[in-house]
Order: structure tokens, then C-alpha cells, then sequence
């Protein structure tokens, strides 16, 4: 009885800001912008070169974004691990999270502006000034940089449980480090590196402020669909559509990247 008292909380929670919304976009999704019931939506997303495009364009900028975020984020916390004052390392690369994400996206604006920083310097190294921001690298670059600590603490908790002991032990029997960390360390913190994979390539499917800010429009995926349909053609009915196309995407990334606890 008290563990169903202290579970309530949690589930009023779900299901006022989970279930409810979800299943208020799926019952919007079957009507058209005056209001009748169609299953028009859908069969418009299915066969919509313009929306197939858009949704490989998320696919591959989150893939893209994950596998950069990744590459960094993965050697990061392995040496994290190694250091004395780990925490405080840690807690200095997780600060950034606290500062409100539009105010980092005008932060880099300003840097990749035509005279920010980024091109201060080419300027000054006798690259000259070129286009940095509302280009493709430059989105990519911001969603990584912002998706890091995202991706990094997983990692490290991971890495930061797994036994000294193992790794000594394969050293003992005549594995190279690379060896060790190929069959020993690396199988063992999958999970973490799942968890990642997880915290950061569900957001950047539906990224939609920094195709604005930093990719200029010219970066379009169905993040931004949603919120052109819901606050500028106000075809909410579509909009559903798309947002319910990307939640089953992501429960579908959710159920590839699941945590194996007989890992």
C-alpha cells in the first residue's frame, strides 16, 4: 500500500505530460486542417517525396551528430577516469548544460558570425573571411558541442564501475592495451555507451531551434515541419502526423540501443 502511495506521484506525472499529449497528437493526427476525419495525413507523409526527404535528413544529421559527439565524448571519458580530481573535471564539462540553450545557440551565432571570432581568426591566420554560420558544419558543430555532456556521463559511469582488476588480468595473460580495451574495457561499458547513444540521437531527431539559429533554414528536418505546420501554417493535423512518425522513431531507436543487463 505505501509503495503504491509513493508511485503515485510518478504516475500522475506520466500520465498527464506523457500519455495524455501522446494520445492527443494521435487523435489530432487523423484530422485535416478544417477539422474532418481523415487518414489523409498519413498516407500524404508516406508518399511525400518532401517528407521522406526531411525524414532522412533527421536520420542522417542525428546519426551524423551521435557518431561526432561520440568519437569525442568516448576517449573524454575514458581519460576523465584516469584523472585525480575526476568529479571536479566532470562537473566543469557538465556546467555548460545549465546555461539555457538559445543563449549558447546566440553565443555561436556571434562566434561564426561573418565578424565573429572563428572568422577573426581565419582573418588573421591570412585564410580570409568565409561563411561559417548558416551552413551544415556549423549546425553540426553546435548540436555536438551541446549533445557532449549528454553523452559523456553515461560513459563515464560506465567506464568509472568497470574492475581495475579485469584489465590487469587480461595485461597478466599477454594482451596489448589495445587488446584490452578492444575485448575487455569497450564490451563492458556498451551499456554506457548506449545510454548515450540514447540521450543524444532521440533529441537530435527533432532538432528544430538550431536549424533555425545556426543552420539558417537551410538545414530542414522534421523537427522543423512540426513546428512550421503548428505555429505557421496551423495544420495541426499534419503536425501530429510528423510528431507521431518521430515518436515510434524513437521508440524504435530505444528498442535498438536498449540496455542489455547481461552485458
Amino acid at each position: 500500500m505505501i509503495k503504491r502511495l509513493y508511485s503515485l506521484p510518478y504516475l500522475l506525472w506520466i500520465g498527464l505530460f506523457v500519455i495524455i499529449p501522446l494520445a492527443m497528437l494521435f487523435y489530432k493526427s487523423f484530422f485535416d486542417i478544417s477539422g474532418h476525419f481523415t487518414f489523409d495525413n498519413y498516407a500524404t507523409y508516406f508518399t511525400s517525396t518532401t517528407y521522406l526527404m526531411m525524414t532522412w535528413n533527421s536520420v542522417l544529421y542525428a546519426l551524423i551528430i551521435t557518431i561526432a559527439t561520440l568519437l569525442i565524448s568516448y576517449p573524454a571519458a575514458f581519460v576523465l577516469t584516469k584523472l585525480k580530481r575526476k568529479q571536479l573535471w566532470l562537473m566543469l564539462i557538465i556546467l555548460p548544460t545549465w546555461v539555457n540553450l538559445l543563449l549558447k545557440a546566440y553565443a555561436f551565432i556571434g562566434i561564426f558570425g561573418k565578424y565573429g571570432t572563428a572568422n577573426e581568426f581565419l582573418q588573421f591566420v591570412g585564410l580570409g573571411r568565409t561563411q561559417l554560420l548558416f551552413t551544415d558544419a556549423s549546425f553540426i558543430f553546435v548540436a555536438a558541442y551541446i549533445s557532449i555532456p549528454f553523452m559523456i556521463m553515461p560513459i563515464f559511469n560506465a567506464l568509472e564501475d568497470l574492475d581495475d582488476n579485469l584489465v590487469a588480468a587480461a595485461s597478466d595473460l599477454g594482451a596489448s592495451k589495445w587488446q584490452a580495451f578492444s575485448q575487455v574495457v569497450w564490451p563492458l561499458s556498451l551499456n554506457g555507451v548506449r545510454a548515450g547513444v540514447q540521450a543524444v540521437f532521440i533529441p537530435s531527431l527533432s532538432l528544430f531551434m538550431l536549424t533555425r539559429l545556426i543552420g539558417g533554414n537551410k538545414v530542414i528536418t522534421l523537427g522543423t515541419a512540426v513546428e512550421e505546420h503548428f505555429l505557421i501554417t496551423q495544420n495541426w493535423g499534419m503536425g501530429s502526423t510528423i510528431a507521431i512518425v518521430l515518436v515510434v522513431a524513437m521508440l524504435i531507436v530505444m528498442g535498438l540501443t536498449r540496455e542489455k543487463k547481461g552485458a
